[in-house]
């Protein structure tokens, strides 16, 4: 990723200063924006009061992010205190038990929030899929498990399994559909591992271990079953040096960027903005651009922040969970966008890698792409918005394997060998501005709507050529140079150049004369 030349330091401090200007400026705008149409009719639905000393009201469209922390924030928080309490005794006092109460106390979670008629049908699909991987067929058991996850994404049969649900607490209809279709993915991937057990079969209590740990199971991360079994079976439960220093550290960012978002939430009003149509037609082109990157930004941080509160507690009981999603800042290629690790692990080992192999075929890797965003289409539920948002990422991947094959012909490759590596790493990131910009209204696509998607690609290429164009271009540039660099300092840390330079020859009479062979670790990488 990048060619890993470094640039001038009065350079990068000239990235840094535009960057940062950029993004206040946008931010200068979207505050005058939220603070003079405040009292919008669009915006009485979602923009309600907040915290009185602050004077201000604050932006609550996202049900998501004020479930987790203002509506049933004590609900989630007693559940995990919980699930942490008991963890920790039974791991002081029979800790080869302790996957066992893992399981029971989630159960009995479970249980208490949804009731026993919905606990017997995450039974029955359990069950199903177990027996179906005892044939031990690869493709019998994605068969199975993607049509059970239709089940849930189309009627009749949504109506007819949530009709096991009732009761009055608000958050059942969104625990169901989130338990529901987490559990086919974790039965799914216990089938898929059967498959590739030789001896023997897993027991069906492994799979109801490594289903209701309470943590994973209503939002997920998806942790394939194999690094589950592995680490909820360790005996050994020693911690690294300074691990608990860490996992508090991560909990107190997690608290403090929790904070930061509130505060955010009243002075700029970017998740509601967007569903206006008829403001977001008299905004600048600027603070719309910066709307709707700010969009991704703040999905991103409510990713990181909800799995960081999960990964947090599931550290604690000894587990390495997925990571949280890489920063939709930090991505400018289709081959690392994604916002939940867990979900991209799972279809990466069953799906992607398996059939795409080492991504250099152009067929295998369509066939591959094509497959798995299929899969991430019914997961997401099957819509309009859906099937263009997975065509886009799809072609987008596709188009860059076609692109880099291309370019490593002639004679593109021997003009990039002619210049220097500092210049291949500009004009290469001239080239990523413009897929960077892909992505984010692919995204922005998914996570609001076709017409604020439309809008923002008609201002930035059409109406706002050449003037907005340029600029928005010419700032991304700089950020994808900061971006670059990053990954190179990080590149020399993980991996240092393990051959020393050849000594001089101490005779000049033995000195040789034929070319030398090139050291790879010298070649331009790309």
């Amino acid at each position: 990723m990048g060619v890993k030349a470094a640039l001038p330091r009065y350079e990068l401090y000239f990235y840094n200063v535009v960057l940062c200007m950029a993004m206040l400026w946008a931010a200068r705008w979207i505050f005058d924006v939220s603070s003079s149409n405040s009292n919008r009719k669009t915006f009485k639905t979602s923009v309600q009061s907040g915290w009185h000393y602050s004077g201000r009201k604050m932006d609550t469209a996202d049900v998501e992010w004020m479930m987790w922390f203002s509506t049933f924030r004590e609900h989630i928080i007693f559940a995990l205190s919980g699930h942490v309490i008991f963890a920790k005794i039974c791991t002081l006092l029979a800790p080869q038990l302790r996957s066992l109460v893992f399981m029971v106390y989630g159960l009995l979670a479970v249980f208490t929030s949804m009731g026993w008629a919905y606990v017997t049908l995450i039974l029955s699909h359990c069950v199903l899929l177990y027996s179906i991987s005892l044939v031990k067929l690869r493709w019998l058991c994605f068969v199975a498990g993607l049509t059970t996850l239709a089940t849930f994404k189309m009627e009749p049969f949504i109506s007819w399994q949530a009709g096991f649900v009732t009761g009055s607490f608000e958050l059942r209809p969104l625990l169901f559909y989130s338990g529901c279709g987490f559990t086919i993915l974790r039965c799914l991937s216990f089938a898929l591992e059967n498959c590739e057990r030789k001896d023997g079969n897993y027991s069906i209590l492994e799979l109801l271990k490594y289903n209701f740990y309470l943590p994973f199971f209503y939002f997920g991360p998806i942790m394939t079953f194999d690094k589950f079994y592995t680490q909820a079976n360790n005996p050994s439960l020693t911690r690294k040096d300074g691990e608990m220093w860490n996992i508090s550290i991560q909990a107190l960012l997690n608290l403090g960027v929790i904070i930061i978002v509130a505060v955010i939430l009243h002075f700029m009003y970017i998740l509601t903005i967007p569903s206006d149509m008829k403001l977001l037609k008299h905004i600048s082109d600027w603070a719309l651009v910066g709307l709707a990157y700010l969009n991704l930004v703040y999905d991103w941080v409510k990713a990181a922040v909800m799995f960081g509160v999960i990964n947090t507690v599931s550290r604690l009981d000894h587990l390495d969970p997925p990571k949280p999603p890489k920063c939709i800042t930090m991505l400018y290629v289709f081959s690392e966008t994604h916002f939940d690790r867990g979900i991209n692990d799972f279809l990466c080992n069953y799906v992607y890698n398996y059939l795409g192999g080492k991504h250099d075929n152009v067929l295998d890797e369509l066939i591959a792409s094509l497959c798995t965003f299929g899969i991430t289409a019914l997961w997401l539920g099957p819509s309009w918005v859906v099937f263009i948002w997975a065509f886009l990422n799809c072609f987008g991947l596709n188009f860059e394997l076609w692109t880099t094959k291309f370019f490593t012909m002639e004679p593109f490759i021997s003009i990039e060998m002619a210049i220097s590596e500092s210049m291949s790493r500009r004009i290469r990131a001239v080239f990523n501005a413009f897929n960077f910009w892909t992505i984010v209204l692919c995204n922005v696509l998914a996570l609001n709507s076709l017409e604020f998607a439309n809008l923002v690609a008609k201002r930035l290429f059409l109406k706002g050529f050449p003037f907005t164009t340029i600029t928005v271009m010419f700032v991304t540039y700089c950020l994808i140079q900061l971006i670059k660099e990053r990954e190179r300092r990080q590149a020399l840390i993980d991996d240092p150049d393990p051959i020393p330079p050849p000594p001089p020859p101490t005779d000049p009479s033995s000195a040789r004369t034929d070319p030398q062979p090139v050291d790879p670790n010298k070649q331009k990488a790309e």
